[in-house]
């Protein structure tokens, strides 16, 4: 078993990350490696809750994950399982592994730090990587000075 960890700075408050991780709104507008659309969101974050995401690649194809929230402790960590349901890396396929994100105030706003652990495989640690770097990188453009106390809104 495998796995990385990536860390983002991002100019927004822990409150505002933390609902774009756990609200339906939030993660549509980031989840995916690509610049392409989440055409399903759905959250229901409490612990043993549920979330499923469908979104396309550049590739043409879609994507769907799903998973339960293990933890949540507002606003500095949210832990899920993660399985995919559609598509998605093929060393992957009836398996489940673990997504831990960590926030942090700091001066500039919020340190993320971002592990997905128990992955089959190195090859699927290194494509779950680029992809969720790709992600990460849309989050926090999305997100870098975003004004605001704690609610995510998806129009700002």
């Amino acid at each position: 078993m495998t796995g990385f960890t990536l860390t983002r700075q991002i100019a927004a408050r822990p409150s505002i990350v933390y609902d774009a991780l756990t609200t339906a709104d939030g993660v549509a507008a980031w989840w995916g490696p690509d610049d392409q659309p989440v055409t399903v969101s759905e959250v229901d974050a409490r612990i043993g809750g549920g979330f499923r995401v469908r979104f396309a690649t550049d590739d043409g194809l879609e994507h769907e994950a799903q998973g339960e929230f293990l933890e949540l402790d507002p606003p500095r960590r949210v832990v899920m399982s993660w399985r995919w349901a559609v598509n998605g890396v093929a060393d992957e396929v009836g398996r489940e592994s673990r997504v831990e994100v960590d926030l942090r105030r700091a001066d500039y706003g919020t340190e993320l730090t971002f592990s997905h652990l128990e992955l089959a495989t190195e090859a699927s640690a290194v494509s779950h990587e680029g992809g969720w770097a790709g992600a990460l990188n849309k989050l926090q453009r999305r997100l870098d000075g975003v004004p605001g106390e704690s609610t995510f809104n998806a129009t700002q």
